[in-house]
């Protein structure tokens, strides 16, 4: 059979529908700066399962690509994240969550965690967002996401990991509300959300795997639609300061694979977003 003249193949891809050309990009983007310096961009599910692997092909392409690695947090201030976050969580000797929280989110909250063997005298020493904390960081979903893969390859090729920010700035995203916010957060946790039932992980998986940072984006936003602000916490604000850190990137000499949760990079107010804002170039794989 004679192969079709590239400029019939170039027709025929104008014609392929959107759908079918979108489905071939993934979570990772090529930034050019105005002055042509180049760094990757790369949008990462934090819990995978081992069925989800191999990743996209493009992550390993940008990893290739880069000298250096960024990730939201330095993975070497993991440990001490962790730390900091449990004692800024706990309440000072002779202060309690009942002081903090409504009566009834107090005895449901007691209750709950009952049910799963911590006992009262502990759950009254945590404040409502370490709670929080808690029941997310308990839920299945994997420990294979896409930094701890990366991360081993880094080490595996002596590729420098840098974090996006300190241990304590992350720690402040929750750490830094107040008692009310943070009540609602815990709230929120035990509210069923609109479209979240079985197989919404798969959709959001998928959706990680085809690129679409934008519905990712949506997802986090309509999971806090009852509590606004804290999506402009975890998103929006972060974002927002992770763009100086990102030019400094650009400008280092060095080339950096820079990866954070997916849903950071789509939407208005998203780094893809925000780069070209700034004139950069930003283009999907």
């Amino acid at each position: 059979m004679r192969s079709l003249p590239f400029v019939w193949l170039a027709a025929l891809t104008l014609l392929l529908p959107t759908s079918a050309l979108a489905q071939s990009r993934t979570s990772v983007w090529k930034i050019t700066s105005p002055e042509g310096r180049v760094a990757y961009l790369g949008g990462s599910i934090h819990k995978l399962r081992s069925t989800d692997y191999p990743l996209p092909a493009a992550f390993n392409r940008a990893f290739d690509l880069s000298q250096r690695l960024a990730f939201e947090v330095d993975p070497d201030a993991m440990s001490s994240m962790s730390a900091e976050l449990e004692k800024a969580g706990t309440f000072p000797a002779g202060d309690s969550l009942r002081n903090h929280v409504d009566p009834r989110t107090y005895a449901y909250v007691v209750k709950v965690f009952g049910a799963v063997g911590m006992p009262e005298a502990k759950v009254a020493r945590l404040r409502a967002w370490y709670l929080h904390m808690l029941i997310g960081a308990s839920a299945p979903g994997g420990e294979i996401g896409v930094e701890r893969y990366l991360g081993k390859r880094a080490r595996d090729n002596d590729k420098k990991i840098e974090g996006l920010a300190t241990a304590r700035e992350h720690a402040r995203v929750y750490s830094g509300l107040n008692d009310k916010e943070a009540e609602a957060l815990l709230l929120l946790t035990f509210i069923p959300q609109k479209g979240q039932g079985a197989g919404y992980r798969d959709r959001l998986t998928t959706a990680w795997r085809r690129g679409e940072a934008d519905q990712l984006a949506r997802a986090i936003h309509t999971s806090y639609a009852d509590f606004p602000a804290m999506a402009e916490r975890l998103l929006g604000a972060r974002n927002r300061a992770w763009i100086p850190k990102i030019e400094g990137y650009l400008r280092s000499g060095q080339v950096y694979f820079i990866v954070a949760g997916a849903a950071h990079m789509g939407g208005p107010d998203g780094v893809v977003a925000l780069l070209r804002a700034r004139g950069h170039r930003v283009e999907q794989w």
